[in-house]
């Protein structure tokens, strides 16, 4: 208001007078706010004094959806819900228990918006009962289901058409839901289990990175094929933050026949992104490594895919797998999957030039 109080008062309006009071009114804006003055083409950053979740907010009142993202909790803001067009999605996600509870509701609801039908027209059903909205709802469940006990039975011809119209819509309902059940059925589902902590160990004198895979399922996967990625958070010069992924490369992406273990070996090299950095700079970048394993499964020929994110946290520095095989005394080799998930710590340089010393003192 006071800008305006000026603007109207001002006798000069020229267009120098108008870049005076503009500059004027524009001073006692900033004098009004305590901020300081930015030239207009030089780069500045803004700080901001409210907290970074109080600048994230948002907008929308609705309530966040939750999903869960490489091992991390994503909370999903303005963001429009499963509709009609996405019902096969959401009947493909949901788990058994939430499926079936769709079905049952959707089978209730229907049976209610045809009960209120029927009951639209008194008199329409032949010996209801019983009487009232409670019989058209059982005259619906018969109708729906195409069962037909013969007692109860459309009298009307109102009553036909909305009952042919129920069956109809009873048929394909079966059929749509034969077909989701057989195809969440036969969904292919790959059983494989990764290990928790990958390690960084040295192997014939250089530092490597070791994940390991096993399939729990003891059949054959042909073909399969892994890739390992690296994903971080960097800035860049201008002072932006943003996600980036970089490939590692395996000694050995591609196993023939994928039975028992698959140990994954990536060298840390100058070409390697993890060159040269310990688990101090890799938690700075909020580091993340994602393994996909796929293939064929053998028995139903089908592609088998199987995703793991491993944090920066997981990493084991200086440790090495326990061995899986083992031999008993009479000569027979046993996998136990109880150690896929143990590590070890291996002797420090230290301690390996302690342990050497006397040995190569007694030479």
């Amino acid at each position: 208001m006071c800008a305006r109080r000026i603007l109207r008062s001002s006798p000069d309006r020229s267009p120098a007078g108008l870049r005076r009071l503009w500059a004027a009114i524009g001073g006692l804006r900033i004098r009004s706010s305590g901020a300081s003055l930015t030239p207009v083409g030089i780069p500045h950053t803004i700080s901001h004094p409210y907290p970074r979740t109080q600048q994230m907010a948002p907008r929308t009142s609705k309530p966040a959806r939750r999903i869960d993202a490489g091992g991390r909790s994503l909370f999903i803001h303005s963001l429009p819900r499963h509709s009609l067009h996405d019902l096969y999605h959401y009947c493909m996600t949901i788990s058994w228990p939430h499926f079936y509870l769709f079905i049952a509701a959707s089978f209730i609801a229907l049976n209610l918006l045809f009960a209120g039908l029927y009951q639209l027209q008194p008199g329409g059903i032949a010996n209801q009962f019983p009487q009232g909205f409670l019989g058209a709802f059982f005259f619906s469940v018969e109708t729906l289901a195409t069962v037909g006990y013969g007692d109860m039975h459309p009298q009307t011809l109102y009553t036909h058409w909305v009952s042919m119209l129920e069956i109809f819509i009873g048929m394909m309902s079966i059929a749509l839901i034969t077909g989701m059940t057989f195809a969440r059925f036969s969904r292919p589902r790959a059983r494989i289990v990764f290990t928790n902590n990958p390690v960084v160990r040295p192997l014939n004198g250089e530092p490597v990175l070791m994940l390991r895979a096993a399939n729990a399922r003891n059949n054959v996967i042909i073909d399969a094929s892994a890739r390992l990625r690296l994903l971080q958070h960097e800035t860049t010069a201008e002072g932006t933050t943003f996600r980036k992924l970089y490939d590692l490369d395996l000694v050995r992406d591609q196993h023939p026949m994928f039975v028992l273990g698959w140990t994954l070996v990536h060298k840390i090299d100058e070409r390697s992104p993890l060159h040269q950095r310990d688990a101090a700079a890799l938690a700075a970048t909020r580091a993340q490594l994602i393994l996909s394993v796929n293939g064929i499964d053998e028995t139903t020929i089908q592609p088998m895919v199987a995703r793991h994110t491993f944090s920066h946290q997981d990493i084991r520095w200086n440790h090495a797998f326990a061995d899986l095989i083992y031999t008993d005394e009479d000569e027979n080799d046993h996998v136990d999957y109880q150690r896929l998930q143990e590590v070890k710590p291996l002797p420090s340089r230290e301690d390996e030039a302690e342990r050497r010393g006397p040995e190569l003192g007694a030479d």
